[in-house]
């Protein structure tokens, strides 16, 4: 990932945070501090279930923004 593709993901999840905070939590919570679904959902405070699914389509979003982008 080159420095442009940073920048992108950073405007990307500036972007997601707008329309779903909890979202682009879970998303730097697992992507940028390895934690895992159990200590995501401890952190933020809802279930292992609700974590994943937020994960998944929060990483959907993040993807089609991103190839828009591109």
């Amino acid at each position: 990932m080159g420095i442009v593709d940073l920048l992108a993901l950073d405007d990307a999840l500036t972007a997601l945070a707008q329309i779903d905070p909890r979202g682009a939590q879970i998303i730097e919570l697992r992507f940028f501090s390895g934690l895992s679904l159990e200590e995501t959902a401890e952190v933020v405070g809802v279930s292992a279930g609700t974590v994943k699914r937020d994960w998944s389509a929060a990483r959907a979003w993040l993807y089609r923004e991103m190839r828009q982008q591109s």
